[in-house]
């Protein structure tokens, strides 16, 4: 049965809990999901404490990481979705509460701001040898003004794109594959056909 990680940018607050309600339909079908969330405008909140405040970047990202954990009681709230703090592969649909998780290993992450949610959730597929799906507010990665089909991580390496730099460096010979989640049933249409979006090889 298809197992993915999916990371729920906060970009996507608006049509976020729409979208985990019709995840949690695919679930009816055989497909499982954990969800790492972004951190939304909780996250925002931290960078701008960061900035006005000189906090030291390990505070910073700690507190990056509890802003997270409050996009994820958004994303279940009403929505079907069950909250978990276990980083592990297990059926239905799953939101993860990822700071006690990270609290004991998180090796890989670099507690700055190259490294943010979208490399929580790359760490996280990395650990449970899946592939991930990152569900954001644009079509996929645009190279030149246009959205690339397939594209290699080492390849965006150094560029401002959708994807953060430190996923890029954690993918690991996997695959992530960026969708637009604003459309929550366009969004599952290219789960089911396998279209859409950019594939960004690790």
């Amino acid at each position: 049965m298809p197992f993915y990680v999916l990371k729920l940018g906060g970009s996507l607050i608006g049509s976020a809990k729409a979208l985990i309600s019709r995840l949690s339909g695919l679930t009816e079908r055989g497909y499982s999901f954990l969800v790492v969330p972004g951190g939304g405008p909780m996250a925002d909140l931290v960078r701008s404490l960061y900035a006005k405040h000189q906090l030291s970047e390990e505070t910073a990202h700690w507190m990056a990481i509890l802003a997270m954990e409050q996009f994820a009681y958004l994303l279940a709230d009403g929505t079907g979705a069950k909250l978990t703090a276990n980083i592990a592969r297990s059926e239905g649909l799953k939101v993860l509460l990822p700071y006690l998780p990270l609290q004991e290993d998180d090796l890989g992450l670099e507690h700055c701001w190259d490294y943010t949610s979208d490399s929580v959730a790359a760490l996280v597929a990395a650990r449970l040898d899946s592939d991930l799906i990152k569900a954001t507010d644009v079509d996929g990665v645009i190279m030149d003004g246009e959205v690339a089909g397939v594209i290699s991580a080492a390849s965006l390496l150094g560029k401002r794109t959708c994807i953060d730099q430190g996923s890029l460096k954690l993918l690991q010979g996997r695959r992530a594959w960026v969708l637009n989640g604003s459309d929550p049933d366009r969004f599952v249409e290219s789960i089911l056909t396998g279209r859409g979006g950019t594939v960004i090889n690790g």
